[in-house]
C-alpha cells in the first residue's frame, strides 16, 4: 500500500481534481483516508434518488469517504454549514473549493477496481480484482 496526499486550492472542483490526481498517478484501486477543508457550494445526489441538492455555502467538509480507480469513483461527502447543520450525499461535479481541501489517499497496490452495471441495483457497482505480485 502507498499513501498519497494532495492539497486542492480555491476554485478547484473537488471531484474533478481528485479524478485528475488518480489518472496522473495511475491509481488502479484507492480510497480516501481523510479529507478536511471547505467548499463554496454543494452539489450532491441524495440517497436513493435522482434528485440533486445544490446549495450555496460556504461549507466545512466534515467527511469524505469512498473508493476510486481509473474506471470510476464512488464518493460520499458530509458538509456542515455556519449553523452546524449537516448535509450529505454522493459527491458530484461542481463542488468548488472555498479555502482548501487537504486529502490523503490510500493506494491498494494488490487490487484493481473497476465498475460494472449491476441489474439488481441499477448502478455501476464495484468489481474487485486481486493482483498477485
Amino acid at each position: 500500500m502507498n499513501t498519497c496526499a494532495v492539497r486542492l486550492k480555491p476554485g478547484e472542483d473537488l471531484k474533478l481534481s481528485l479524478e485528475k490526481f488518480i489518472r496522473q498517478h495511475d491509481i488502479q484501486a484507492g480510497c480516501i483516508l481523510t479529507c478536511v477543508g471547505s467548499l463554496k457550494n454543494a452539489s450532491l445526489r441524495l440517497a436513493n434518488s435522482e434528485s440533486i441538492l445544490s446549495k450555496e455555502g460556504p461549507f466545512e467538509i466534515v467527511s469524505l469517504v469512498g473508493t476510486f480507480s481509473l474506471n470510476g469513483s464512488h464518493l460520499h461527502i458530509s458538509l456542515s454549514d455556519d449553523k452546524g447543520m449537516v448535509i450529505g450525499g454522493h459527491l458530484l461535479e461542481g463542488n468548488k473549493i472555498f479555502t482548501t481541501a487537504e486529502v490523503v489517499i490510500l493506494e491498494l497496490n494488490n487490487h484493481q477496481f473497476t465498475r460494472s452495471f449491476d441489474e439488481k441495483t441499477g448502478f455501476d457497482e464495484l468489481v474487485i480484482k486481486s493482483i498477485e505480485d
